[in-house]
């Protein structure tokens, strides 16, 4: 029970006046308790003062976590985590461990470095492989070998082509004599030319298959004394793969996590029934696993928790300091699925329909097209858990409707235009006019803070520019859907023009005109460092979803996201008519 004195943290400040949550946080959408906010705000005090957590994150940023817990005694009190692992100090020690003698943070829940005489045994073996690998692959003989190979390779392939050329001039001229002695030759005599010839094209593909016998038996003989090594190689290759997937799944094994009826159950069971059945990276050590697996352990009850981001945000993913993200979906559902199995949970946001009472407008309407205002919070199309959507609407209108309806869709939480094609005529038309970006459209965002101070991807400052464009290409993040990442080796294209239009009380209207229509682009590009480093307002993927206290009721949030879809432009899919059509946003 000694680590729990050390972990388990009371609060500094009096919350006599707090009520205690009924029930535990949803994790994968954190809506804070008050005093899970408090617990950050007491932590975040913490790494301020700390000069070498300043220093840890001065390059880069990490996940913390704090769950909000009460003790055998009644007393209630906070834990404390990081995700992942801090980087090794100059003098070689640990800082997960040194670190617990500044901030209380809770152990990892398996560290290999400490409790597991195999994992140093199986390194050691693994590394020793690494070792005569690096020796065998930088063996000068080994390299000559690779280079003669390379050479004859290269010269039986331009005698062989040298030859082929000249077999082919040989050929045309054999040919030319052909049909000259044909006209000119009495039939006897232009037999014999023709065998004389005949055996001269035999000449010349036996000389092309001895050549290419000579140049094999070079190559076939460079490669024994290459696969001398080569050999070795994939040997050693193999061999260190089948003790790296050993030590890996005996890892796996080690990572054992705990539930509040005390069943346990390790990573590699939690992820068999996961699509890729192996847990990826870094699995296990997220904040979240790290501080129920405490609680769980040394008896105390888990009563709420939250995550925030600490330091410089990350190049791809949108994290910005001190802001609250939910658990990541890849790398922790299956763990907290099982470790908060049997415990009373806040609603799952993705299994309510937010939109079930508001009406979906229909702005315009013909025999070949309608326009719709869709409310935020409403489905463009039915998802896995809720059917209720823009389709299933529209589909119940216009039972008779052979076109798909849907052509274009705008997010859940996104409001505005959208239009839906009712023949196939149209909607072929309109599909073409959104392909070819004929159709126009035109959103409204409100922006968490000004647009100013901020650096372009040329470090070129435009604290004074109203306008521009931002091209940062997209990708989905695969350990955490459905968020987007910033990506230039895989990303796709997208292009969005901004617009300000005014400066309301410390925030940022602004138009957004995207060219292309990539997945979340519009929240990315606002969000994203390189972008206009601002998250839309209400934004609870990529932005803070301005949690506070005053926002805090009865665990629901009452702020929407800031985006619609105003204005929309198109020809007519029947009359080429080009019609416009606006909605203002009602935030």
């Amino acid at each position: 029970m000694n680590n729990q004195k050390t972990c388990f943290t009371p609060f500094k400040h009096n919350i006599e006046g707090y009520v205690l949550p009924e029930r535990f946080t949803f994790p994968f959408y954190y809506e804070p308790h008050p005093l899970c906010l408090l617990a950050a705000q007491e932590l975040q005090q913490q790494l301020s003062n700390n000069a070498y957590y300043q220093k840890e994150f001065t390059q880069t940023g990490k996940m913390f976590g704090v769950l909000l817990a009460k003790n055998e005694q009644g007393e209630v009190g906070y834990l404390c985590a990081f995700s992942g692992k801090l980087t090794i100090d100059e003098a070689g020690t640990n800082p997960d461990r040194a670190s617990q003698n500044t901030i209380n943070f809770v152990p990892p829940v398996f560290d290999p470095f400490t409790h597991a005489e195999f994992y140093k045994t199986q390194s050691v073996i693994i590394n020793q492989l690494n070792h005569q690998l690096t020796q065998l692959e930088d063996h000068d003989e080994l390299k000559q070998c690779q280079t003669i190979l390379i050479d004859l390779e290269g010269n039986f392939k331009d005698e062989v082509s040298t030859y082929q050329q000249i077999m082919s001039l040989n050929r045309a001229n054999r040919k030319q004599l052909r049909n000259a002695a044909e006209l000119s030759l009495s039939n006897l005599d232009f037999i014999e030319v023709k065998a004389a010839l005949a055996k001269e094209s035999v000449v010349d593909k036996n000389s092309l298959r001895d050549l290419k016998v000579h140049w094999l038996e070079k190559i076939t003989t460079a490669q024994e004394k290459l696969h001398v090594f080569t050999d070795e190689i994939t040997q050693l290759k193999d061999k260190r793969k089948q003790l790296s997937n050993a030590l890996q799944n005996k890892l796996f094994e080690q990572y054992s996590f705990l539930n509040s009826a005390a069943i346990e159950k390790n990573l590699a069971e939690l992820f068999l029934d996961t699509p890729y059945q192996t847990p990826p990276a870094g699995a296990g050590d997220c904040a979240a696993p790290k501080l129920l697996q405490y609680a769980f352990k040394f008896g105390l009850t888990p009563l709420a928790m939250t995550e925030f981001w600490w330091g410089q945000s990350p190049k791809s993913e949108i994290r910005q300091h001190k802001k609250i993200y939910g658990a990541c979906i890849g790398k922790c559902k299956p763990i907290l699925a099982h470790m908060l199995s049997g415990m009373t949970l806040d609603d799952d946001p993705l299994l309510i329909n937010p939109a079930e009472n508001d009406a979906l407008d229909i702005v315009y309407q013909d025999d070949a097209i309608a326009v719709v205002n869709k409310p935020s919070g409403l489905l463009s199309v039915p998802g896995k858990n809720i059917e209720d959507s823009v389709y299933s609407r529209i589909k119940q209108q216009f039972p008779n409707a052979t076109g798909t309806l849907i052509v274009h869709r705008l997010d859940m939480a996104t409001s505005g235009l959208m239009v839906l094609a009712l023949t196939q005529r149209a909607q072929k038309n309109i599909q073409k006019q959104f392909i070819s970006r004929m159709i126009k459209k035109r959103y409204v965002a409100l922006l968490e803070g000004k647009v100013e101070g901020r650096l372009d991807e040329s470090s070129v400052d435009f604290s004074d520019k109203k306008s521009g464009d931002i091209t940062l290409p997209l990708r989905g993040d695969f350990d955490d859907r459905p968020r987007q990442l910033v990506c230039f080796e895989q990303g796709k294209a997208a292009k969005t023009q901004w617009q300000v239009i005014e400066q309301i009380a410390g925030r940022t209207k602004l138009y957004l005109y995207p060219e292309t229509g990539r997945t979340h682009q519009l929240r990315v590009h606002c969000a994203h460092p390189l972008g206009l480093n601002l998250p839309i307002l209400g934004d609870d993927l990529y932005g803070s979803n301005n949690h506070s206290s005053s926002n805090y009721t009865d665990g629901k949030n009452i702020q929407r996201l800031h985006l619609h879809a105003e204005m929309l432009t198109l020809s007519h899919p029947i009359t080429k008519e080009v019609m416009t059509f606006q909605i203002d946003a009602e935030f």
